[in-house]
Order: structure tokens, then sequence, then C-alpha cells
């Protein structure tokens, strides 16, 4: 007997035509809502739209660090697919493999179970998973910001430390449990920071021992914290993590990892029990298994978001080097911003394939970028205008609080804002999370050579 995701319907009751989604993150689930309004809106009732996903929900990675930080609820970082997206058959599964003579594509259920779904029209988004280097004791020992249950070991991590350290002898180990390292000096990285070190000075206030002996150091290869920011507010994040007493030092990685210390490529020691990578990442595996043209990794695909010599496939998101029409020559970065709007390109351009309205090549206008650095400052450049302090603080705040894309989640995430003003925020290691889930998983992480330069 086949398993029953693989099952299919009667055949009289079965669609003409099939659209298969690979991926439930910010692309894949924007052009499944978009698609299947415009289908409604054409009435055309015999398409059916499948996404096929690990996970039942996007999870809207922006707040991870939040979420880390212990601010926000993680059930308020995730859109759940079912309810959500109306008209849309989701199937959990792995996809193994995709065969586009025989328009077949082949998934592992949670179960183990294999499947496999027909399609007319694939679209592939697939997302990314973490970038590792071959660093001795790096899988074992540090942890990512990729999924909700690496933001809550990271939390019940540094609690957990922070109390061992509290009734531990040893002056030396006690010190390097109020350590923390954490690698990766971009946006996602220096919030991370940032809220971590929110978190670890009420866990002083309520433990009663001084927040300046909790030291965070932040690495990276790059010459500049969040590059991608520009120097003003580049500089300006710099200045708020050191005046919080993090060490930043950049040019520096790490060169190996252990249990209780990690020594740097500038060969020092830093004692400490906790470790968080956070040095960017690269396209799903899944990619490379495909046989197509790739760039840097991620699938090539037109400026209407086609896969070249493959009309009735598309990509998008992190996986796939769109070309970026605002700057010839280059590709448009892997974020949250630029997959959800090509996910909307990728529903208008599935649909005109299908008949059904004009199909539009993807231009981007980037409207900036807002980065949270904990309580009271946040830095951002919202249509080109620099912002930091109070003001971009609450223009970080609002622009997740529109970008949410579910209204549960909007007001869940705004009371935990709210909260966070006029209450000191929770500390307690909820002891639900243990390790084995949070570990990078083989299979779902790229390991490379050692980096020889910045991320």
């Amino acid at each position: 007997m086949k398993p029953a995701s693989a099952r299919r319907q009667p055949q009289d009751e079965e669609p003409t035509t099939s659209v298969v989604i690979v991926g439930s993150g910010f692309a894949g689930f924007e052009c499944a809502r978009r698609l299947v309004r415009r289908l409604v809106k054409a009435r055309a009732s015999n398409v059916r739209v499948t996404i096929v996903s690990p996970v039942d929900y996007l999870q809207y990675t922006p707040l991870l660090a939040d979420v880390a930080g212990g601010l926000v609820d993680p059930r308020f970082v995730c859109v759940p697919l079912a309810g959500t997206l109306k008209g849309v058959r989701a199937i959990r599964g792995v996809v193994d493999s995709v065969d586009f003579d025989r328009h077949l594509l082949s998934f592992t259920d949670p179960e183990g179970r294999p499947g496999t779904l027909s399609w007319d029209r694939l679209v592939l988004t697939p997302g990314s998973v973490t970038r590792l280097f071959d660093t001795p004791g790096l899988t074992k020992y540090a942890h990512g910001l990729k999924s909700t249950a690496e933001a809550l070991y990271l939390r019940d991590r540094v609690i957990e430390q922070l109390e061992l350290a509290q009734v531990d002898e040893n002056e030396t180990r006690a010190a390097a449990r109020r350590t923390i390292v954490v690698v990766g000096a971009s946006y996602s990285g220096s919030e991370l920071t940032a809220q971590l070190r929110a978190l670890a000075d009420a866990a002083a206030k309520q433990m009663g021992f001084d927040r300046v002996s909790v030291r965070f150091v932040l690495l990276d290869l790059a010459d500049r914290v969040m590059p991608e920011l520009g120097h003003k507010l580049g500089d300006a994040a710099m200045r708020v993590l050191r005046s919080r007493g993090v060490d930043v030092r950049l040019g520096t990685t790490l060169k190996e990892v252990h249990a209780d210390h990690v020594v740097l490529t500038d060969d020092s020691r830093i004692d400490t029990y906790t470790v968080a990578w956070v040095a960017g990442v690269t396209p799903s595996p899944l990619i490379a298994t495909l046989g197509l043209e790739t760039e840097r990794g991620r699938l090539k695909v037109r400026t209407d978001l086609q896969v070249p010599g493959h009309p009735e496939v598309y990509a998008a998101g992190d996986a796939a080097a769109v070309p970026d029409l605002t700057q010839p020559g280059k590709i448009a970065p892997p974020t949250a911003q630029h997959a959800s709007r090509q996910g909307k390109a990728l529903a208008r351009n599935v649909a005109a394939s299908l008949g059904y309205g004009q199909r539009k090549n993807y231009r981007h206008s980037d409207q900036g970028l807002v980065v949270d650095l904990g309580p009271r400052y946040a830095v951002a450049n919202p249509l080109g205008v620099h912002l930091s302090g109070y003001t971009a603080k609450f223009v970080a705040r609002a622009y997740h609080l529109y970008a949410i894309p579910r209204a549960v989640n909007r007001w869940a995430v705004a009371l935990a804002y709210f909260t966070d003003v006029f209450f000191p925020r929770t500390v307690l290691s909820m002891g639900f999370n243990p390790r084995t889930h949070a570990e990078f998983t083989v299979g779902e992480v790229v390991q490379l050579p050692k980096a020889a330069g910045a991320e």
C-alpha cells in the first residue's frame, strides 16, 4: 500500500493541472498564497496547488534573535500553513529528488515513508541551511540560529550556565560559564548578541550578580560590523555593542571549538561553554542534486524566475541566483525581504504560464534594513534614510509587525514588545529543549573548507 501522503484522489476528482511548491519559507509561502488568490479570481478550478515542506509553518526568521533573548514566544514567529494558506494542499516531507523528464518529485515524510508527486509546474524554493566550515569541534559544540529549536536552546543554554556559575566554586570555570562567544557580525549575529546581552542583564538583576561579570565576544572575519548597512550605521552599531560590554573582534574567527573553550585564528584562547554560530547560510543541499546550472551554489534563473531550459520550472529565494535588475551583473542577496517579493513575482508568472495574466520580470526596489540592538536602540536605513536610537527602534518593530503575515502573530509580538517596555524579562531555563534537537543536523548543513575571507 502506498503511504497516505502519496495517495491520489480518484481521477474524476483530481484537477487537471498540478502546481507543486517546494519549501515553506518566505518565497514559497508568498507564492502559494498569492497564486491561489489569482487562480480563485480567474475561476481556475482545474488547478491544484501543493506545498511540500519539512515543517507545517512559515518561520519568521528575523525574530529568532528575539526568541533567543527571551523577548518573543517561539509560537508567534511561526505562521501555520493550515488555515493561513487556504486552498493549498500541504504535505510534510523532505524532497529527495526531482525527475524533470517525467515531471515527478520524490520526498520522504516525517515517519521515513517515501512518496511521489507529479507536477505540471514546479516551484523550487527550498531555502538555505547553515553554512559551516571544517573547523574542529564546530558541529559538536557550537549551535546556530536557523530554527526556533536552536533559538530556544541558546536561551536555555545561556540561562543554565549563568545559574551554574552562581554555585560553581571554581572561579575560572564560573567565569567561562559567564562567557558567550558569537561568531558572525552581520545583522543576525549582531541582533543575537544584543538580545542575549539583554537576557544576561535581566538574569544578573534577578539572580543578584554583577552584569559586568557576563562577557560577550563577537567574532567575524570581516573588517566591519554589518557591512551591508554601510559605514555610518555599521559604526553606530559597533559603538552600541561596545558600550554594552561586547568585545568585538574583527578579522578573527574560530580555529578550534572544545567543550569548555575555543581557540581563535590568532591563536588566542577563550574559555567558554556557549558558542553561537551565525556566520551565514548556503543554499539547500537539494540544489546540488538537480543537475541544473548554478551560480555560487544557487540555482540559475532568468529575470522572470524561470529556470533556463525548463519552461515549466521556477525558482526563487535563498536557493536561487536571481538577477538583480537594479544592479546589473549582480544577484539578489538571500534576505527575507527579497524572498517575499520574489514569491509575489513567482505567483504572477506561474499563473501567467497557465494562461492567467501576464508575466513580468522581477525587479526589486531595496527599502533598506532594520537591525534591533536590544533595549532602547536599533539602526535602520528605510528608503535610504539613516536612523538610529529610539526612532530606528520604532521603525524596526513597526516593520516586523507589518511584515508578519498573520494577524494573531502580529498581536502576540506587539504585546511582547509592549510588555518588554514596562516589565523585566522572564528569566528561566525551560528544560524542554534537548541539546540533540538543536544540533546541526547532518544533511541540513553544508560543510565548506575553512574560510579565507569574510562571510
